[in-house]
This record gives structure tokens, sequence and C-alpha cells, in this order.
């Protein structure tokens, strides 16, 4: 069957094993992992539901998040503010991260660890930023302001996309973990600033960077140079 024919195969497969079997399969079909890469042949479905009102509780969305093992939330409020992809990654969720745990410890040592540390900061920003709703940037410490500006940085920096740049549509593996790691590498730092103000100018021109480098091609002097710009005026600032 898939011999004789070029049309892509969509299907649905249910758990581990049936996915690997599919994966492989395709690698047959296709000539070998590197091939499969570059023209992928198997698709696997994806239930998509739109609550009504936005309740999540009602029966088939509540159905949905039973039977799948990762949620992609979209949030009408970072379409608003422009964030796109607009998936709210504190709404989001995968049970996959720990299923994978092995493998990414081969491939990636630490990766798990990072995104943990990380979405524990999105959390710690959000609560930042909530307060700050209620009584402003002066009702909150300086610390608590860096948090909320470490989390808006890897939002901006990492999260957020342009799909119409040809660079910044698609990100290799490689690519990502060395921005990544970059990335949590700055945030982990911890930064002596005089006030709010600068701590915001530091974060703003870093963000900067990281915007320039995502647009940047892997191999050009460029996307060099923003790395180590990014470094050093992270070192500068501790």
């Amino acid at each position: 069957g898939l011999d004789w024919t070029e049309k892509h195969l969509m299907g649905m497969v249910q758990g581990e094993r049936q996915a690997q079997a599919a994966v492989e399969m395709a690698r047959a079909v296709a000539g070998g992992a590197d091939e499969l890469r570059r023209r992928p042949i198997l698709s696997d479905l994806i239930g998509t539901v739109s609550p009504a009102g936005g309740n999540f509780e009602e029966p088939v969305t509540q159905a949905t998040l039973a039977t799948v093992k990762a949620f992609l939330g979209l949030s009408a409020d970072r379409a608003y503010k422009r964030a796109y992809p607009a998936i709210d990654p504190l709404l989001s969720w995968s049970r996959y991260l720990e299923q994978l745990r092995p493998w990414f410890e081969r491939q990636l040592p630490g990766w798990t660890a990072k995104v943990e540390w990380a979405l524990a900061l999105l959390r710690r920003g959000e609560a930042v930023y909530q307060m700050m709703q209620v009584t402003g940037e002066e009702g909150v410490s300086l610390e608590d302001f860096v948090i909320y500006q470490k989390a808006w940085l890897l939002d901006i920096a990492y999260l957020q996309q342009n799909a119409y740049d040809p660079v910044d549509v698609s990100t290799p593996l490689e690519r990502q973990e060395k921005v990544f790691s970059l990335l949590v590498e700055v945030l982990q730092r911890g930064y002596e600033f005089a006030d709010k103000e600068r701590a915001r100018r530091f974060f703003l021109r870093v963000a900067e960077l990281f915007r320039n480098l995502n647009y940047a091609p892997t191999d050009s002097d460029a996307f060099s140079e923003y790395l180590a710009a990014i470094q050093n005026l992270s070192e500068k600032s501790v």
C-alpha cells in the first residue's frame, strides 16, 4: 500500500507503544530517519475543543482533557496583546515531560530540570503581575519586580514566535537547546539594580538582543555576535 503512494497518511495512535510502531513504520517507508525528517509522511490526530463561553467544566471538554496527554490552551488575552502563538503557558500542560525524561537526559542533560524551573518562574511572575494589577509597580518590592521582568523576558524571548520569519518559523532541536540554556543562565543570575527603572531598561535591552537572535540564521555571524552580546551584557550587570 504505502510503497505505491506519495499521499500523506493521517491516523490516530493510542499510547506510547503504538506511537513508536507508527514512527518505525514511517521511517521504513520513507527510507530512513533523515528522509522522514525531510518529507514527513505520517501525522497523528489532535483533538480540538472550543468550550462554550470558555467553560472548561462542560462534558465534552472534560472528556477530551481526560483522554489527551498534552493540552495547549489558547488565550484571548494573549491574542489581544499580540503575543503569538497565543498559547497560555500556565493554562497548558503536558504529561510527556516526565514520561520522556530518560530520553531528554540522554540527549539533552538537564533539559527537564530547566523546563520545570522556567515554569516555576512563569508562575511567580504571574503572581507578581496580579499584585501589580491591584497596587501598581509601587506596591511591590524591587526583588518581586525583577522576578516579574524575568518572567516577561522568558515569555517574549522564547515562548513567542514570528511564524512569518523564515528563521523563527521553525527551530531545530540543537538551536532550541542552545538558546534556551543561554536564556535560563541569564535568568538564574542575581542582579543588583539601583531601582526598578534600571531593571526595566536592562531586561528591555536583553529582550531586544534575543529578538534579533531569533531572526538570525544559526550558521551566520550575526547569530554568534548576538549570543556574545547577550552573554556580555548579562555578566556586566551581575
